[in-house]
């Protein structure tokens, strides 16, 4: 086949709210700037796309908050509690769920530079809301410590409104177009990429190439690889098209992988989700209220404390368990003084089992009905008398069992019970390239790697075993835009 050529002074590669930061921060340093993007034009926009869009950033309360929700009402304000969230809280949380693993340096700069990346991305058009899923309580809402604010309508309007500012300012997107190789030069610099594309395949030069195509969670073969064999058959949360093949190339090109490469952001979905992520539902299968309730696996026993923490610092934690649960299956069970406080996201998908004894509830499931019994009386009287809060860490635990339930531990006697069904689901995966402050790829020797950078999802470093939710979204955000200011600034020389 017939090779074409192009010129670009950065090419990005991939179309996810990192890239598409990187794209437009390229180009408000006067870059000429190309998108490829894999996926085909319905299906544009990466993982981005499928999130609920809560996105974690510094503050000093509602002062903070409040410019990037202007048009919330006196009597909206006057309902909200939300705490302070200075960067040395960030960081602790981020150094504390990775088990003091995330990397110092890359963990500061992302702390650092947050709020201002995210006043920076409502200057182009991105719009808030307040976070849908707080805790109402006595007529107030609370936010769990940095979950206050969401992108506009999940990850939907986030996408929307990034491709509306790329679009805007004459960033052009390729779509269907496979990024499947780089070009170097003699002396290690690359210039640029190999492309399969619907003209053909194409070598496209450029000043400096950014990579932020997202990690390898939609790749069997990869999760088998880095995973371990139990991930080969696991829900898919996101996009199909983040399979990592560059992964191989960058290791060809003796980048330097690392962080947590056989650790993956997974969490609880309704078990009857389909295998790969469906833009219809977008993040509509998380199955996130289980600090409400228990959970129990297929031999009816419960595997996990469900009040360990707020959900947005343990739901990553709850996916790899259930994984490692007979069948790769769990229920979570409620009763009539929890259920409607359930996230909205259980209406949809699959029905749950309802029943007026839990014997009948273990039928439904398909549960041994004396073990399930035996496994609820059990963790009924384990249940310590105390208020019940779902706005704080209120240490209503249990007392005498293992796993403890440490908080929101209500006994199960109120019917009728509810389950639902839950799996596994990946959303991303926490390995990749490794790179410095400044976005760029790190080759072995500790140099970086002339002309790439590197954004999102495809890097590695800060996240391992756990991850405080809103995170992801602005890790992409922070250093996609310092990957295009610095590719764009390296490509014209400046």
């Amino acid at each position: 086949m017939e090779e074409s050529e192009l010129f670009s002074d950065v090419v990005v590669v991939g179309a996810g709210n990192a890239a598409l930061t990187a794209a437009l921060a390229a180009r408000e340093v006067a870059a000429q700037v190309l998108v490829l993007e894999k996926a085909p034009y319905e299906e544009r926009g990466g993982n981005s796309r499928f999130t609920g869009g809560i996105v974690r950033f510094v503050h000093g309360g509602l002062e903070d908050i409040l410019p990037l929700v202007p048009d919330l009402t006196d009597a909206d304000i006057a309902r909200l509690d939300v705490e302070p969230y200075p960067a040395d809280t960030y960081m602790d949380d981020i150094m504390r769920l990775s088990e003091g693993k995330a990397d110092p340096a890359l963990t500061r700069v992302l702390v650092e530079h947050s709020y201002q990346t995210v006043r920076w991305m409502q200057s182009l058009g991105v719009q808030f809301e307040l976070y849908q899923t707080a805790v109402r309580q006595g007529g107030r809402l609370f936010f769990p410590a940095g979950a206050v604010i969401q992108f506009w309508s999940g990850g939907p309007g986030l996408t929307q409104r990034l491709f509306r500012a790329a679009e805007g300012r004459g960033i052009y997107v390729v779509y269907n177009a496979a990024v499947i190789d780089l070009l170097t030069a003699p002396d290690g610099r690359v210039q640029g990429v190999r492309a399969q594309t619907p003209e053909g395949l194409m070598d496209i030069h450029a000043g400096a190439v950014i990579l932020a195509c997202g990690g390898f969670e939609a790749s069997a073969e990869r999760r088998v690889r880095y995973l371990g064999e139990e991930w080969e058959k696991v829900i898919v949360r996101g996009t199909q098209h983040n399979t990592g093949e560059l992964l191989d190339r960058l290791e060809a090109l003796h980048a330097q992988l690392g962080g947590h490469l056989n650790g993956a952001h997974a969490v609880p979905v309704d078990a009857a989700s389909p295998a790969v992520g469906d833009l219809n539902l977008g993040d509509l299968t998380a199955r996130l209220s289980y600090p409400l309730g228990i959970m129990v696996n297929r031999d009816a026993r419960r595997f996990i404390d469900e009040g360990m923490d707020f959900k947005s610092y343990s739901y990553t934690v709850m996916g790899p368990a259930i994984l490692r649960q007979p069948g790769g299956i769990a229920y979570q069970i409620f009763d009539q003084q929890t259920v409607e406080r359930l996230e909205a996201r259980y209406g949809s998908g699959s029905p749950p089992a309802i029943a007026e004894t839990i014997e009948a509830l273990a039928e439904q499931l398909g549960l041994n009905a004396e073990a399930l019994v035996r496994t609820v009386q059990g963790y009924n009287s384990a249940v310590q008398d105390g208020t019940f809060n779902p706005a704080i860490k209120d240490g209503k635990r249990t007392q005498g069992i293992e796993p403890a339930k440490t908080n929101w531990a209500l006994r199960l006697e109120r019917p009728p019970f509810v389950a639902y069904g839950v799996r596994c689901g990946i959303t991303f995966t926490y390995g990749g390239v490794m790179v410095n402050d400044a976005a760029q790829v790190m080759h072995r020797n500790g140099t970086p790697i002339p002309g790439l950078y590197a954004a999102g999802e495809i890097t590695g470093g800060i996240f391992y075993h756990n991850y405080p939710s809103g995170a992801g979204l602005m890790l992409g955000a922070v250093f996609g835009r310092i990957a295009g200011t610095k590719a764009a600034a390296f490509a014209l020389g400046a």
